[in-house]
């Protein structure tokens, strides 16, 4: 699968995760999928109501806000993701284990060492993971 990301979300979500940090940042992604390409039109930055450095749990109130307003331009859910401000870009085994959508993108922003790295992945039902072909432009 091709996930198309714009290059100014991306810096935006690198903003929002390391002013958060040592917290993991979370939120959804919302946008189109036409010939097998996913195209995130919206980042959405939701609360982390756990304020944990090693997990997440979006806030429910603001996750519906996020689908009724993807709903409403006629975007699709594309997926989640969250930041790893203490380890790397892969999903860890509470990640596996939480990954219910199969359809999902899983973003994972690591703030680990130098530069941020930002993958997606895809979890199967067997929690098999495959990392998505992700293009920032």
């Amino acid at each position: 699968m091709i996930v198309k990301l714009k290059l100014q979300d991306y810096l935006s979500l690198v903003r929002h995760a390391r002013a958060l940090s040592p917290v993991e940042d979370c939120g959804l992604l919302g946008g189109t999928i036409e010939d097998g390409v996913k195209t995130v039109e919206k980042v959405f930055y939701l609360t982390n109501v756990d304020h944990s450095a090693e997990h997440f749990t979006l806030d429910p109130k603001e996750q519906f806000a996020a689908v009724k307003e993807l709903r409403a331009k006629g975007w699709q859910l594309l997926g989640n993701w969250h930041s790893h401000p203490a380890s790397p870009s892969r999903p860890s085994e509470e990640d596996k284990r939480l990954a219910f959508d199969s359809k999902a993108s899983y973003f994972i922003l690591s703030l680990n060492g130098g530069e941020p790295v930002l993958n997606s992945f895809h979890v199967d039902r067997d929690k098999t993971v495959t990392k998505e072909d992700l293009r920032i432009r």
